[in-house]
């Protein structure tokens, strides 16, 4: 009988060693099926995403007092979790549009057609102010280079230019002349060199509808051009401009890609234009760092960053808000909603997360490049989870998961257990925005993000009420469960060398 005890006891330590000596992924597996999951509760989520997208905020426009508030709101929240905070403070480009007037004056006539802003045009991010009352003339897509120039056949001194943004279609253009026309800024100096006194830019974004206004803060690098007006009209008010012209807007565009050639030509209409902004190249903004310390002493000291970009682009005059709901005022919420959850005692991570509301992302991501460069512990970074515009789309792509297979896996297998959202696109390789310097220097990263949901990109109408509620939850339930499991301290995806890398800009 004891020789029959002592064996069945023997058998019992043989079976729990098992999977020990198997390796890694068997215990991986028991721990993700056993482990509890915090829900995502659509009330929390949807109040941030409607204070943020407030008009109190002004678009949350990194420089500005309406970003400053948005960041103070999230800071709050994140104390109320018991989350750390701390600031990373730095200066970024910034133009506050206080009013600005548009007008067309009719040939033959004293009556002039007064244009909305907001709503047939903003103004570009990085305008200049003054008053123009002069003649437009139509230059194409605004390039003057030796084998194409739309400025060949016009004279623009003293004159108001109509261009398109953008480049023409297809790529007959060299990559170089592309690249020097790539940006509204760009495309303005050509027309100042010429004598131009303003840019009327037709946008051609395919992201919006022919009759929205489409709002961005980065023009272009400096220097800036102070005195120079620059708007950007919806299409559908710069094919009104044409009305009665030489030949209306979408021929013009046609003959363009067609034939490789301009099609520049002086319009009988006059344009007034009167722009007040206040332009700051040194205005003071800052990314919200937020740590929630991990549980076990053996890996609190390893860190899983969770971010999301916090600006927007603001708001122009009294009449053109762009409230940022779904760009990113979802990211943020998702972010937020993370940090409450794991702030619960059961729920409490080993590893610690540090939380990153991004500043300047609507300045080539400049609040990412700033936290890489200037955050002491990134040595300590094990993996980076980025959220980004899960308020709208049809399903979730997840951007770097043929990069890090190991991190795709975690939220693969988290979707496939309970929701069935996430789908695998081809060329979702690579992390982006945000994830981007993360990856440069081997940090794993995987990016959250929907598909087919861009209907309100940088429109006034990404309002929260355009938000889709199943959507927003089903995205961040499954980002929950993903920074719960690799928070929990089997994951390991990042290699000792990677962690020597240093950011490159």
């Amino acid at each position: 009988m004891k020789k029959t005890g002592m064996w069945s006891k023997m058998a019992r330590l043989w079976m729990l060693a098992m999977p020990l000596l198997a390796g890694g992924p068997m215990v991986h597996a028991q721990t993700r099926d056993a482990m509890a999951m915090p829900v995502v509760e659509e009330d929390s989520i949807m109040k941030h995403i409607i204070e943020l997208s407030g008009e109190q905020y002004q678009g949350r426009m990194a420089g500005t007092v309406g970003y400053d508030e948005a960041a103070k709101y999230v800071e709050h929240v994140l104390q109320r979790y018991g989350v750390t905070c701390s600031e990373q403070r730095f200066n970024i480009e910034c133009n506050e549009v206080e009013n600005c007037k548009f007008n067309v004056y009719i040939p033959g006539s004293k009556d002039k057609r007064i244009f909305t802003l907001g709503n047939e045009f903003c103004c570009a991010g990085m305008t200049g102010r003054g008053y123009v009352d002069a003649q437009m003339v139509f230059c194409g897509y605004g390039i003057a280079e030796q084998d194409f120039d739309d400025y060949k056949d016009v004279d623009v001194q003293g004159k108001i230019v109509v261009l398109l943004t953008g480049l023409p279609e297809g790529s007959w253009l060299p990559q170089n002349v592309g690249q020097r026309y790539a940006t509204l800024r760009d495309k303005a100096r050509t027309a100042e060199k010429h004598g131009a006194l303003g840019v009327l830019a037709v946008n051609l974004s395919p992201s919006c509808l022919p009759d929205e206004v489409q709002g961005r803060v980065y023009c272009g690098e400096l220097p800036h051009l102070a005195t120079f007006p620059i708007l950007q009209l919806t299409l559908d008010c710069g094919r009104e401009l044409f009305y009665g012209e030489k030949m209306i807007l979408d021929s013009a565009i046609s003959i363009i890609n067609r034939t490789h050639n301009s099609c520049s030509f002086t319009l009988l209409k006059k344009a007034e234009v009167d722009v007040n902004a206040i332009y700051r190249q040194r205005a003071v903004t800052a990314n919200v760092l937020g740590l929630m310390e991990g549980s076990d002493r053996r890996y609190k000291n390893e860190l899983i960053v969770v971010g999301a970009s916090l600006d927007h682009v603001g708001m122009q005059g009294e009449t053109c808000l762009f409230p940022g709901a779904d760009v990113n005022a979802s990211g943020v919420a998702a972010v937020l909603e993370t940090a409450r959850l794991l702030s619960q005692p059961q729920y409490r991570p080993r590893r610690s997360i540090l939380f990153v509301l991004f500043s300047g992302s609507e300045q080539q991501y400049l609040g990412s490049r700033i936290f890489l460069t200037n955050y002491p512990k990134m040595s300590k970074v094990e993996a980076f989870v980025n959220v980004q515009n899960i308020g709208c789309g049809d399903s979730i792509v997840l951007l770097g998961d043929n990069r890090y297979p190991s991190l795709w896996e975690i939220a693969r297998v988290r979707d496939s257990a309970n929701h069935s959202l996430i789908h695998r696109n081809a060329e979702a390789t690579n992390p982006r925005g945000d994830a981007r310097g993360f990856d440069a220097i081997g940090i794993p990263s995987l990016v959250f993000t929907s598909l087919n949901g861009l209907q309100h990109n940088h429109v006034p109408s990404d309002i929260w009420e355009n938000i889709d509620r199943r959507m927003l939850t089903g995205a961040s339930q499954v980002m929950v469960e993903t920074v719960r499991e690799l928070c929990d301290g089997m994951y390991r995806g990042r290699s000792p060398k990677s962690k020597a890398l240093k950011f490159m800009e």
